[in-house]
């Protein structure tokens, strides 16, 4: 390879990482959580503790029937509840982001988030009335239990072991906590753990990227961002750290033609059908040689 042909990320020594839709696989998980949890609601007796009242069954049972996703099971009403969550979530990250740095008295974490805004859909859903408070909560937290991608775990050990021995680091608007709840949960690796709470501030406000690549005591242009959301990769590159895209399932919010202009400045790209993480490894390896 001729050094005017030198890939920018051969100058790269750690890679951060983005963790719901990137790192794991967020939807999966939390459908199958909700689908376990009413699965159990509706197996409970009417007399037993916990068990819905007539109303929230008949409720229950209206939306199975009519919700019940017509070209795929994971287009039934549990999905578009997953949705509705993680979608509530971007919008908070979105508005703490333009608020820029904040302090501990003013800072809210995405675990508060995510408590609150399971009590508002489950409202506008009608089915405030479905869980208890401990159900609540414990169902808040399935966001610190979600699946990694197959090719996850395989990709990042090889990433971080030799001969690469890259720095891995996640890179996430979650709460300390739930990052290494995460690690541990899907036995990922990950060698820091940098996230919205520690850095006080959230993606794509720059005090990420930057306060991550601080952390790490590396210029930006040492560090790579990786995402499967393009919004994410342009927000690092503004502030001088490389990109690496890999494609996942339903994750993209970009039209085509963004996606299209994207593929002129984004370093690596990772195709869908391409081995995620894996391939990703493999690509490293043969900017070694």
């Amino acid at each position: 390879m001729s050094p005017g042909s030198l890939s920018p990320l051969v100058s790269v020594k750690a890679l951060t990482f983005d963790v719901f839709g990137t790192t794991v696989d967020w939807r999966t998980s939390v459908i199958d959580e909700l689908k376990l949890r009413i699965h159990r609601k509706l197996s409970t007796d009417g007399e037993a503790p916990g068990a819905p009242s007539a109303e929230l069954r008949e409720r229950l049972e209206y939306l199975n029937a009519n919700y019940a996703g017509q070209e795929a099971e994971s287009d039934n009403w549990m999905a578009r509840f997953a949705d509705a969550w993680r979608s509530s979530y971007w919008l908070f990250v979105r508005s703490q982001a333009r608020a820029g740095v904040q302090d501990a008295a003013t800072f809210k974490t995405t675990d508060e988030h995510l408590y609150e805004s399971l009590v508002d859909i489950l409202e506008e859903w009608q089915l405030e009335d479905l869980f208890s408070e401990s159900e609540l909560k414990s169902l808040s937290l399935v966001w610190h239990r979600l699946t990694p991608w197959p090719d996850t775990v395989e990709g990042l050990k090889t990433l971080a072991a030799p001969p690469l021995g890259l720095q891995t680091a996640t890179l996430s608007n979650g709460s300390t906590g739930l990052l290494r709840d995460l690690n541990d949960f899907g036995d990922l690796g990950f060698q820091h753990l940098f996230c919205a709470e520690s850095l006080r501030a959230y993606k794509p406000a720059p005090e990420t990227y930057l306060g991550a690549a601080r952390e790490l005591g590396l210029r930006p242009e040492e560090v790579a961002m990786v995402a499967a959301h393009m919004a994410d990769l342009e927000a690092a590159r503004n502030v001088g750290l490389r990109t690496v895209y890999v494609e996942r399932r339903r994750e993209e919010e970009w039209h085509a033609d963004k996606l299209a202009e994207a593929k002129t400045w984004v370093d690596l790209w990772i195709k869908e059908d391409e081995g995620g993480f894996v391939a990703l490894a493999k690509r490293f390896e043969e900017l070694k040689v």
